[in-house]
């Protein structure tokens, strides 16, 4: 597996798989985020989450995968806090607000600042043509973030608040991207980097969760807990793992943008699965998403 995905880097087969596996990234981020907003509190639900990709990766990572590189371990040090901080700032946007407005707002901030971090780090140069479908699927991004602002109904006094800390989180997200991308790059099996990440980072929120946000609730409904994160588990590692090995096949900034197109699948996700109305503005918001991933990734 790591021979084959090594032998397509850099070239036009390797591409076409990048664009498929930030487009799969895409899908199952915005079912993820569905479920770390739904049926639990959202501190709760990532726990579970957390702490099932952490076994799950596991084995992987002790007995198929060689042991990372030592100067890789820095970099995975690096990534584990940015998630950790990442996690928790989009706990407490969840615990603020809705999920339609605190998720565009943070996918929306992730790759025009992952944008910026890939030019620096990675020396990647965008198009002019590339840079206005960014430009188009933020405006589209943020137009859905503020739509569901003005539609939303019930207390708003958390709003505020929710939305700076989703900007900050936006923030994180480019944080951790341009790290994880880096140590996918540095070490020779991304696939080895990618199974030590999921297995230090898998504590965290489960010690938070254990330390100050467990209630006796929690307690009676384990065994559907372990179920839920079970799922969310297999759902954040095809996420993250699609992704970042988009990044290598890629560019950074590209698979970044494209993953973005996370809020037209939740959009469809409402409209499909919860009879969610859509409507004439949100259907032209979530066209501008779509067109703007496309530019992105043909606008060349």
């Amino acid at each position: 597996m790591t021979e084959w995905f090594l032998s397509i880097e850099g070239t036009s087969s390797g591409r076409t798989v990048a664009f498929g596996l930030a487009i799969m990234a895409a899908i199952l981020h915005a079912v993820l985020g569905a479920m770390q907003k739904g049926k639990f509190d959202p501190w709760t639900s990532r726990a579970f989450i957390d702490i099932n990709y952490c076994l799950l990766s596991l084995p992987f990572a002790l007995f198929v995968f060689p042991f990372p590189e030592p100067e890789v371990w820095l970099v995975l040090c690096f990534g584990v806090m940015a998630h950790a901080i990442y996690k928790i700032l989009m706990a407490m946007a969840f615990s603020r607000a809705a999920f339609t407005v605190v998720y565009p707002v943070v996918r929306g901030t992730g790759p025009l600042v992952t944008v910026l971090f890939a030019g620096i780090v990675f020396n990647e140069i965008f198009t002019l043509k590339q840079w206005i479908g960014i430009t188009v699927l933020s405006i589209g991004i943020f137009g859905l973030a503020l739509y569901n602002l003005w539609k939303i109904q019930g207390p708003r006094e958390q709003l505020p608040l929710a939305l700076i800390i989703a900007l900050v989180t936006g923030v994180t997200v480019a944080i951790y991207t341009t790290v994880d991308a880096y140590g996918v790059r540095l070490s020779a099996s991304p696939f080895s980097y990618l199974a030590w990440l999921f297995v230090l980072d898998g504590f965290i929120m489960p010690i938070i969760w254990l330390g100050w946000k467990r209630r006796p609730e929690h307690i009676k409904a384990l065994p559907s807990l372990f179920g839920y994160g079970f799922i969310g588990g297999l759902f954040a590692v095809g996420s993250f793992g699609s992704i970042m090995l988009a990044t290598r096949l890629d560019q950074v900034g590209k698979a970044a943008v494209l993953r973005e197109t996370s809020t037209v699948f939740a959009a469809l996700i409402g409209w499909i699965l919860l009879r969610e109305t859509v409507g004439p503005r949100r259907f032209v918001l979530i066209s501008m998403i779509a067109i703007g991933a496309i530019i992105v990734e043909f606008g060349i």
